[in-house]
């Protein structure tokens, strides 16, 4: 697997379980403020687009993960 394959499924992971613990109507609501950590995901989502520059990308390289043939997995 590489890079950018992991980091679409963290994002898609986090956002839906940050959903499911921040909206009032799920069968495992936590709190709202379960919603901020989805923007924040979002955010980081949004900027790696314009920039380019995406942490979780350096943390998997340094563990020794291989890219795909695409460059950059956030751009």
């Amino acid at each position: 697997m590489t890079i950018e394959r992991i980091i679409r499924i963290m994002a898609g992971f986090f956002i839906l379980l940050s959903l499911a613990l921040g909206f009032d109507g799920s069968p495992i609501f936590v709190s709202k403020w379960f919603l901020a950590f989805t923007a924040f995901v979002g955010f980081n989502l949004l900027q790696s687009g314009f920039t380019g520059f995406c942490p979780p990308e350096k943390l998997l390289a340094k563990l020794g993960i291989k890219r795909g043939n695409g460059g950059s997995c956030c751009s």
